[in-house]
């Protein structure tokens, strides 16, 4: 598997775009390795931070992303980045295997756990446990990243976290929780903050 040569072609034009009208802060870039397999595994509040992580992350991403954006005007794009089908109705376990050939071919993937945009007043939604099993099966790091703020046009309301690196353990249910109070203490110290 290689780098999606659209992903390439495209993905100036998204920087360019989204520092353009959401201009954003970024930390922790340095704990995403420059090569070799890496999960990517954040909150998910709103459709255009998949696009804003593009315009971020040096290396390509291979987006879980929901079967419906495969069909329809939007088949393309999604295709062409490289992204990963994931049907929501049903344990989708395609997704899981297809996130692991994408990492046991050493590239980067990126999973939002929350399955969907958190519309709710509850700081994060519960984590499905796919992230920490893809790494658990592949012997891969995660990354978790934190999004907070809001997208304001021209404004920078946008601020995009890495933390460290996680090894993940054995005991899937205990690190799917670890990961997910650490996203979920830094979006609680962002409102506090805010």
């Amino acid at each position: 598997m290689k780098d999606k040569l659209f992903y390439k072609i495209v993905r100036p034009i998204v920087i360019l775009l989204i520092k353009i009208l959401y201009p954003y802060r970024v930390l922790g870039l340095d704990n995403i390795p420059r090569e070799g397999r890496i999960l990517l595994a954040g909150n998910h509040t709103k459709w255009l931070d998949p696009v804003t992580l593009v315009s971020v992350v040096k290396r390509q991403i291979h987006f879980l992303a929901k079967e419906e954006l495969f069909h329809g005007l939007t088949k393309g794009i999604v295709k062409g980045m490289g992204c990963i089908p994931v049907n929501r109705k049903i344990h989708d376990k395609d997704a899981l295997h297809g996130a692991i050939d994408y990492l046991n071919s050493d590239l980067c993937v990126g999973i939002f756990p929350e399955g969907t945009i958190n519309r709710t007043e509850d700081i994060i939604l519960p984590f499905k446990i796919g992230a920490v099993k893809a790494c658990s099966e592949t012997n891969t790091k995660l990354v978790p990243f934190v999004i907070t703020g809001n997208y304001k046009l021209f404004r920078k309301g946008i601020k995009i976290e890495f933390l460290e690196p996680m090894i993940i353990s054995n005991d899937l249910e205990k690190a799917n929780q670890e990961l997910m109070n650490k996203i979920s203490d830094k979006l609680k110290e962002a409102k506090d903050e805010s």
